[in-house]
């Protein structure tokens, strides 16, 4: 057996989506690329520029972990997705945009205690997307984040 811990990866974000038609539109009106269409309203995936959205029905995706999907918790999951951005101009061009889209505001933008600015709007399943520019961290023309060592 070898002694060579494997390579880390992040590679995919599954979201659990109650009506996964509409949540394909959403995320297609955003500007994300489906990709995989050969799989088509099953499971749908989204090309972000570094990792995946993935969209499963809620209950399936329940059932596959083996929890229940039962509550659906309307209170705070304890995670968020980021779209981060070049300034402050174009996280609230972002936001705008999203909110056009048919997504809800859930914090409008701000000046944040560390130097950013920085607000989230909630998916049609409320999933909180974090739209922010914050010193250091950079979005290169590749639509990645770099972050210094």
């Amino acid at each position: 057996m070898s002694t060579k811990p494997p390579t880390p990866r992040f590679t995919v974000v599954t979201l659990g989506v109650s009506n996964i038609r509409a949540s394909i539109a959403f995320y297609e009106a955003l500007g994300f690329k489906r990709k995989m269409r050969a799989t088509g309203e099953a499971v749908a995936f989204f090309d972000t520029g570094g990792t995946v959205i993935g969209l499963f029905p809620w209950d399936q995706l329940a059932a596959d972990v083996t929890l229940p999907d039962q509550p659906r918790p309307k209170a705070f999951r304890g995670m968020t997705l980021a779209w981060n951005c070049g300034s402050v101009e174009e996280v609230d061009r972002v936001l705008d945009f999203a909110i056009s889209m048919g997504a809800s505001l859930l914090k409008p933008a701000h000046q944040t205690d560390y130097g950013g600015y920085s607000g989230y709007f909630g998916d049609p399943d409320n999933h909180p997307w974090e739209v922010v520019v914050a010193p250091g961290i950079e979005v290169g023309d590749d639509r990645r984040v770099h972050l210094p060592d």
